[in-house]
């Protein structure tokens, strides 16, 4: 355990830091435990786990926040619960009761309250809930237990850029899911094959890759790990969920927001990654628990290159992810119910 006296956390990353506590429950014989606290650390698993073996394993990433008045808060809890037990069927695992999701999120936190970074400072407690099958498996097939595990970190921008934009390289040699397949679930399966095309981007200059469909490698689907937006022809525009991509809790409220908030006409379409390098799309964005909104500076497929507002963050970009920071901290009401407190 790191002593947060030694923190400085006014220069996270988003780095591993290991915190006091953390939550454990056990599923056997059919039933889950109680679950309880336990102080952080290794874990005893067999080599026949199903999740070493065959990948039987989900996760969740969700934010403590610290406002002003030094209130801790939690946004949707209850949609990361929800998505949960939505990776947790189509992996055959089983659910977890979404308001004892919530409860244990809250215990944790709370143990691990002098890990939250300071309001001034931009950083958060992350929160890792982890699901995955422990018990030993030789054929393909689901384990029969399992073990819920859920961490916390103490982080700053998970783009180091900050609120600055990032630049893109569109990718036509790597694709990140395909229909049919697990692209809206948020298994760790998802997510290994993605660190090589990162990796190979970041060696170019590029902050992330630009995934395109799997079918025609045209349409958009995601920004690495973030879902993308676009302000297109004066709507905004994202990608239509058709199972490939991540349904983002920011995203559902990013939507909102546009379109109560800022009386912006929202769109879930297939958009073409041509329509990104003429006029009719004016600035660009991704968002994530972890991206929260990340402005788009520049994209770049091949050697063509299209910059957005001389790299700035655009007016749309800004006044969302300025509300967006301001429901999540309690400087702006929170009139769609979304923040909670621990």
């Amino acid at each position: 355990m790191v002593d947060p006296k030694n923190i400085d956390f006014y220069s996270l990353g988003f780095e591993f830091i290991e915190t006091r506590s953390m939550f454990i429950s056990d599923f056997k014989d059919g039933k889950w435990d109680e679950g309880k606290l336990v102080p952080f650390g290794n874990i005893e698993i067999s080599p026949a786990a199903c999740v070493l073996n065959y990948g039987q394993g989900i996760f969740e990433g969700m934010k403590a926040l610290k406002t002003k008045s030094g209130e801790i808060t939690l946004f949707k809890p209850s949609e990361n619960g929800k998505r949960f037990n939505q990776s947790a069927k189509r992996m055959l695992m089983p659910e977890y009761k979404i308001d004892k999701f919530v409860d244990a999120i809250k215990k944790v936190v709370k143990a691990n309250e002098d890990y939250i970074p300071p309001h001034d400072s931009g950083g958060a407690l992350y929160i890792r809930p982890m699901l995955f099958g422990n018990g030993p498996i030789l054929g393909v097939t689901s384990a029969k237990e399992f073990k819920l595990i859920i961490f916390t970190v103490p982080v700053g921008p998970y783009f180091p850029e900050g609120f600055k934009g990032i630049s893109l390289e569109i990718s036509k040699k790597y694709t990140r899911a395909a229909p049919g397949g697990t692209g809206s679930t948020k298994t760790i399966c998802n997510y290994a094959g993605t660190m090589l095309p990162a990796k190979e981007a970041k060696s170019r200059g590029f902050s992330q890759i630009l995934y395109l469909d799997a079918v025609n490698m045209e349409f958009i689907e995601e920004v690495g790990a973030a879902n993308f937006f676009g302000l297109i022809n004066g709507k905004l525009a994202t990608p239509r969920k058709t199972g490939t991509i991540l349904e983002g809790i920011t995203r559902e409220a990013i939507l909102e927001l546009a379109s109560k908030k800022l009386g912006i006409e929202v769109e879930e379409r297939d958009i073409s990654y041509k329509e990104l390098f003429d006029q009719s799309c004016s600035e660009a964005f991704c968002s994530g628990t972890a991206a929260v909104i990340t402005p788009i500076a520049s994209v770049t497929l091949e050697n063509k290159e299209r910059v957005f507002n001389n790299k700035e963050p655009g007016e749309i970009t800004t006044k969302l992810y300025e509300i967006l920071t301001g429901i999540q901290h309690l400087e702006i009401e929170d009139e769609f119910g979304w923040m909670v407190k621990v």
